[in-house]
């Protein structure tokens, strides 16, 4: 039985000029869809109750140390009376209330205001019944990246959820996979030759060295994003936590089937065009690419790696505050959050952090 994205989707194919349509097309419209799509009426439900795990869903010590990496970002800025962290992807709020209350334990929690880059009514609502109590007028909401003198950027898995093209090599040349209807009213991948200049610009950085039938993706919509914070002047930091890999690693000959998955229930597969808007669609991100376009923006590289070992580097004043101290509940309800942010067989390997500065 089709659910109403994928009707939706085939009528859209059915309308389209080569019947055919991209899947950076379907997946906006299976995750955003204002009505359809996973996540366009409001906030998912995470941790054990929903379809995947966060690092924020495991408890407030990942706000915590994240607001440790904000006072440090700030003190390198010579402490500016005006500091702002700006969220985007912000979700139920969750995060921000972590770093909030963690950050009154820094002398930035006097001076700090946060802003949450939302454009959907729904999540906002959400938010603010989390967040106003607890901010005040010290929190704000925005449909588009702000321009503060000084700031820290919060990304926290936001960039896999960006819609992405699929690209296969045929043994000559890059095609680009869309989505067709099949002679049973199913949904198929089927190939077209690249067109539109963001594609054939991402297109020609891949490798050509693979074996004929590889297939991968590219993130044109991660790669305007990024120029649009190029764009942007505020002294400060970009901090991201998402899946992801540098470029070699990304394209690596044996991912042939690239990194687009499906998730639901806490179960990962590459069925990537069944139960349309009732699963969660991701991609990992090429971090190289992050670097790059960042880089051009004016952001130098200050650490870059998996989450186990960039957390333990923010939670070093954290750590040698318990030294000599017998640990009561509170303290060991955070120690086993942070084995299960840190550890290689929790989450530590899974995802990768990004801290640059300009």
């Amino acid at each position: 039985m089709s659910t109403p994205a994928e009707t939706l989707i085939r009528q859209i194919i059915a309308d389209s000029p080569r019947q055919w349509v991209s899947f950076a097309q379907v997946m906006e419209l299976a995750l955003y869809h204002p009505e359809h799509g996973y996540y366009g009426r409001s906030p998912r439900r995470i941790g054990r109750g929903g379809d995947f795990f966060t690092a924020v869903s495991v408890g407030p010590l990942y706000g915590r140390l994240l607001a440790q990496v904000a006072q440090e970002t700030w003190e390198t800025l010579g402490r500016p009376a005006d500091f702002t962290l700006i969220e985007q992807g912000a979700h139920d709020g969750q995060l921000a209330a972590d770093i909030w209350q963690g950050l009154q334990n820094h002398p930035l929690g006097a001076v700090a205001r946060y802003a949450i880059v939302e454009p959907r009514s729904a999540y906002r609502e959400v938010q603010q019944q989390r967040l106003r109590p607890l901010m005040g007028d010290r929190v704000e909401w925005t449909e588009d990246l702000l321009r503060p003198a000084h700031a820290l950027l919060l990304c926290n898995e936001l960039l896999d959820a960006f819609p992405v093209h699929r690209l296969r090599w045929d043994g000559q040349a890059w095609e680009e996979l869309g989505v067709v209807v099949d002679a049973e009213g199913g949904l198929a991948f089927a190939p077209q030759p690249i067109t539109g200049d963001d594609l054939a610009e991402d297109a020609g950085l891949l490798p050509t060295d693979l074996p004929t039938g590889y297939t991968t993706e590219v993130h044109p919509a991660a790669t305007r994003w990024l120029r649009a914070l190029a764009a942007t002047t505020f002294k400060g930091g970009l901090l991201m936590a998402d899946y992801g890999y540098e470029r070699a690693e990304y394209y690596a000959p044996e991912r042939s089937e690239g990194t687009l998955r499906r998730y639901h229930q806490h179960r990962m597969d590459g069925e990537v065009l069944s139960d349309l808007g009732l699963c969660d669609l991701t991609a990992h991100i090429n971090f190289t690419q992050v670097i790059e376009e960042a880089g051009r923006g004016g952001f130098a590289l200050q650490r870059f790696m998996e989450q186990g070992r960039f957390l333990t580097h923010a939670a070093k004043p954290w750590l040698a505050s318990l030294e000599g101290k017998p640990p009561g509940a509170e303290t060991m309800a955070l120690l086993r959050q942070f084995q299960t942010l840190t550890h290689p067989g929790h989450m530590g390997a899974a995802f990768r952090m990004l801290l640059m500065r300009r």
